[in-house]
């Protein structure tokens, strides 16, 4: 499309066809190339300063590129002389309208993408679809309807042609582009809530019939506003509408991105100029490639498109990708099963209590940011971190809603807090105190400690709490405590626990007495499924049952909870070993006949705990359980798979997960070194890749 509308295909027909087909339909070409970036950059509808930053720094090269790649038409045209004239023309060529007519792509995509994420995190997605949508409509009136328009309100002229001192027309960054790249943003999020909430992608009539209709108005508006003295004709009122429905139609095909469709599509848009140029020059001996306009159409796409694979391929040989260390381990991460279990754990709340994700430790060693990514699409809109830095990471990663940091925060730090819009939990009296004191206008969440002794003002004292509820910068809007013994079914432990809901019951009654009524909260993952009676709270605290390793033997109910996390590897060595010989530090194995031992490239380094195999640890290969043997090593264990001949290397090793019709989960795991699920989780380490994925329900 973008080669049609420089090589006008459809003028040998007529200049209707030409108006219609090339200066109107082919207008789809650069919204969807904006559309696509904003879907993929501002995935979920987040966005992030630094892969902004990147995007942008990227586009930069690509415009360079383009530059060079253009120096002879540059040449042949005479800008360098024209530049070197009027140096402001240079700059604005270089800096708005880009210096060859197909360049001003570039700089206004990074204009753009600056301006998309500052809108995307300050205003969220309506506000960004809200703001990008008034500055499309008033460059709508410079571009398409300029003459329309202007002709009545002379006033509105004579501001455009000072605009136009700036720059040439508003197909630009300001105007132009933000509005598309907050639609891919906006279609992702759709996209991946669709996903999230079990839907099946497909082919939707009312989506077909959108698009049918929004094409042929864009049609019919292109043919009205061609009949009259049109200024520029890149942006339509109707190429929005069209845009969505065509956009959301295409997604419906599930698939990766295509690095070669990527890096060919955009060689191909800096390339067809040449060989524009090219055939142009060779026109003298073969005059029909200039005369026919569609000839010259199919000849320039071929020859482009040939061209741009071919160079494609050439720097694929030239600069082969980076290849992987070449060591299997990994963690492998199901966002799909994610969202399942927040949708049910939702359920399992009263009418009225919302669902706060608690997402610390770097979400229990998952990934805070692509995890909280999935609840947003999956309506979680509350989240609990533990330290400021944590809270701030999830800010910076386009995390709207409230975040909670349960931890202490220097009060010196209480300027972050008000500048990141973030709750601190006020850890006692003293602490309300120091942090009033710093001025600024916090939201806050008081705890209350009904017996754990941890953290928090003690319940019973009631003269503390009314005081802390005097202080004046402080906006507290939560009350909250925390059950210890929840996860335990003993009559002690059930005893305890009702304890402490009757005292924070005491507290809620007392604050409403006082005219006060913030925001509830008391029950953990423990909580929402072993007491499942109504309490006078808002919110609902789940952390390790959303990462579905919550060990629920003992709880009164039982839901569908899917586990998130699977941990393998893969066989790398295979060697005997005599009987009576050992295997390990310590000698801690020794082979009570000969054996064949397996080497696994994973470690107390990765986060497997050092005597796991002293204890009776097992994995999984080809869906048979095998014990680790000895004492696990920094960054190798060793298995005994003596009653696995068939055994290879390559076979991959779960420690974690499910292989054939096996499984080995997170609270087992746990039992065995006699821990928590929590603990398992967030011991694993940094080193092991995260592979995230979505699977359907």
């Amino acid at each position: 499309m973008v080669i049609a509308i420089h090589t006008a295909p459809f003028l040998d027909f007529g200049a209707t066809p030409e108006n219609l087909l090339t200066r109107t339909l082919c207008r789809v070409a650069v919204p969807f190339f904006l559309m696509t970036t904003g879907f993929f950059l501002f995935d979920g509808g987040f966005a992030d300063w630094r892969r902004t930053g990147r995007a942008v720094l990227h586009t930069v090269w690509m415009y360079a590129a383009g530059i060079v790649l253009c120096l002879p038409l540059h040449l042949y045209r005479g800008d360098p002389q024209r530049w070197i004239a009027d140096p402001a023309v240079f700059l604005q060529e270089l800096l708005v309208d880009g210096t060859m007519y197909h360049l001003w792509y570039f700089p206004a995509l990074m204009l753009g993408l600056l301006l998309a994420c500052l809108l995307l995190r300050r205003l969220a997605l309506r506000g960004a679809l809200a703001v990008s949508g008034v500055l499309y409509l008033l460059g709508l009136l410079g571009d398409s309807y300029f003459m329309l328009v202007t002709a009545r309100i002379p006033s509105l002229a004579r501001c455009y042609e000072r605009m136009f001192t700036l720059f040439t027309h508003t197909r630009n960054g300001l105007f132009y582009v933000p509005i598309f790249l907050v639609l891919g943003a906006a279609l992702s999020a759709r996209y991946k809530a669709r996903e999230a909430q079990g839907g099946v992608h497909r082919v939707r009539l009312g989506t077909v019939a959108g698009l049918l209709l929004s094409t042929l108005l864009l049609l019919l508006e292109g043919y009205l506003l061609h009949l009259r003295e049109m200024r520029f004709d890149s942006m339509y009122l109707m190429l929005i509408p069209c845009m969505i429905f065509l956009f959301d139609l295409l997604s419906v095909r599930r698939g990766g991105r295509s690095v070669m469709a990527r890096d060919v599509s955009m060689t191909s848009y800096l390339l067809h100029p040449l060989v524009i140029a090219a055939l142009h020059a060779v026109s003298v001996y073969a005059p029909i490639l200039y005369e026919s306009g569609l000839l010259q159409f199919f000849t320039v796409t071929v020859l482009t498109l040939v061209g741009s694979v071919v160079l494609w391929l050439i720097w694929r040989w030239l600069v082969p990708g980076r290849k992987s260390g070449g060591r299997p381990t990994r963690i492998e991460i199901d966002l799909s099963a994610l969202a399942h279990n927040a949708r049910v754990l939702m359920e399992e709340l009263p009418q009225g209590c919302c669902l706060m994700a608690v997402v610390k430790a770097d979400a229990y060693g998952v990934g805070a940011v692509p995890v909280s990514q999935t609840l947003w699409s999956a309506g979680v809109r509350h989240f609990a971190v533990a330290t400021l830095e944590e809270a701030v990471a999830l800010r910076r990663a386009g995390i709207g809603g409230q975040i909670l940091i349960l931890g202490y925060t220097d009060p010196a730090r209480a300027g972050s807090l008000w500048r990141y819009r973030l709750t601190q939990t006020l850890v006692d009296e003293h602490y309300a105190a120091a942090l009033d004191g710093r001025g600024y206008p916090i939201r806050v969440h008081l705890k209350i400690d009904t017996g754990m002794h941890r953290i928090g003002v003690d319940a019973r004292d009631s003269d503390a709490i009314a005081r802390v509820f005097r202080c004046r910068q402080l906006k507290i809007e939560g009350v909250f405590t925390h059950l210890c013994v929840a996860d335990e079914n003993t009559v002690s432990a059930m005893a305890f626990t009702e304890t402490q809901l009757e005292l924070f019951r005491d507290v809620s009654r007392q604050l409403e007495k006082s005219g006060q009524f913030p925001t509830l909260h008391a029950k953990n993952s423990a909580g929402i499924l072993n007491y499942p009676d109504p309490m006078p709270e808002q919110l609902a605290r789940a952390g390790i049952a959303l990462y579905g390793a919550y060990d629920a033997a003992g709880s009164l109910r039982h839901p569908d909870l899917c586990p998130v996390i699977a941990f393998r590897s893969a066989v790398v060595l295979l060697r005997r070993v005599g009987a009576g010989e050992s295997v390990g530090y310590g000698r801690a194995w020794i082979a009570p006949r000969d054996s064949t031992v397996a080497v696994v490239p994973m470690g107390y380094a990765d986060g497997i705990p050092r005597d796991y195999g002293e204890r009776g640890g097992e994995v999984l290969i080809r869906g048979k359980r095998c014990p680790v043997i000895g004492r696990v090593c920094m960054d190798q264990l060793m298995v005994d798979v003596s009653a696995l001949p068939q055994v290879m290397v390559g076979d991959t090793v779960t420690w974690i997960g499910a292989d054939g019709g096996e499984r080995i989960a997170v609270e087992e795991v746990a039992r065995i070194c006699k821990t928590v699920s929590n603990e398992v989780l967030c011991r694993l380490t940094k080193r092991p890749e995260r592979i995230y994925f979505d699977r359907k329900e």
